[in-house]
């Protein structure tokens, strides 16, 4: 692996974002950017020779531009070109394996449709063996971010690689933490939880005493890390992150390695996240 940040560039106006997200991280982490530009090759049959030309010309523009931009604003910073052939969302994959973080633009609905990630976004964000992040186009979010980082854990599933993650950008970035880890009572209570509401809260103080007790080893490890909030609560994990994205200037949450046949292998509560938060989202691989 290499000590890299790697973005994905297409010219849209989410990669732009995508772009500056990633370039404040490899600051940060005073490590290189890499600007990549995959093109889908080989190209259909029907694609002309002249527009297949013309693409590739403005690939070869799209990362000069991009890249003289980045060492005008960060001289200091090292920055890598790279117009690269292939299946995007193999060599995007591929690259994402290679690089500490990659970072990835998604398209913006509004309201309460939520947000596009395209195939490709989806299906390295699915496969990647380090994180991913997807990014929204600067501008897209009504309210500045406030809340510091969420990041979302399941205190009963080893996430010992997210919690990593989420301390260490903490301490780069100066933001505080908010952990939240929600859950539903099991069904074999039937109706004796609505019978006797003490046997949720008994439950629920278990839960909240798990997260801190997960939490303790890291708080002594970064201590000078802001732990603002760490709440276990009752109720659905995607719903209640997404909630918690709202003001947030970042998610994180873990991907289950899911071994299916075809297509992404995201859970519903990474899914249903980085569909829906406003906030730039990172997905932290978790075996």
């Amino acid at each position: 692996m290499t000590a890299q940040v790697t973005v994905g560039l297409d010219g849209s106006e989410e990669s732009v974002a995508a772009a500056r997200w990633a370039v404040r991280e490899a600051v940060l982490r005073e490590v290189p950017v890499r600007l990549m530009y995959v093109e889908e090759w080989p190209p259909a049959p029907e694609v002309p020779v002249s527009y297949t030309r013309e693409a590739a010309e403005r690939a070869d523009r799209l990362l000069a531009e991009t890249a003289e931009q980045t060492r005008k604003e960060h001289p200091d910073l090292e920055v890598f070109t790279e117009r690269a052939h292939g299946r995007a969302a193999e060599v995007l994959t591929a690259a994402a394996d290679d690089a500490d973080l990659t970072v990835l633009g998604s398209r913006g609905l509004g309201g309460l449709l939520g947000f596009v990630v395209g195939s490709v976004s989806l299906a390295v964000v699915g496969a990647a063996r380090q994180p991913v992040a997807l990014v929204r186009a600067e501008g897209e979010r009504t309210r500045p971010p406030r809340d510091g980082i969420v990041v979302g854990v399941d205190i009963h599933r080893p996430c010992e690689g997210l919690l990593g993650f989420a301390f260490t950008e903490a301490a780069r970035t100066r933001l505080p933490l908010r952990f939240l880890h929600s859950w539903t009572l099991p069904a074999s209570y039937g109706y004796t939880a609505m019978l006797d509401p003490a046997i949720g809260a008994e439950l629920g103080a278990r839960r909240v005493r798990g997260l801190g007790d997960l939490l303790e080893p890291w708080r002594k490890r970064y201590p000078g890390v802001e732990v603002a909030a760490a709440r276990a609560m009752a109720g659905s994990p995607a719903y209640e992150l997404v909630e918690a994205s709202r003001d947030a200037d970042l998610v994180i949450v873990g991907r289950r390695t899911r071994r299916v046949p075809v297509g992404p292998r995201l859970g519903h509560v990474a899914h249903a996240v980085i569909h829906h938060s406003p906030a730039p989202v990172v997905v932290v691989p978790l075996g």
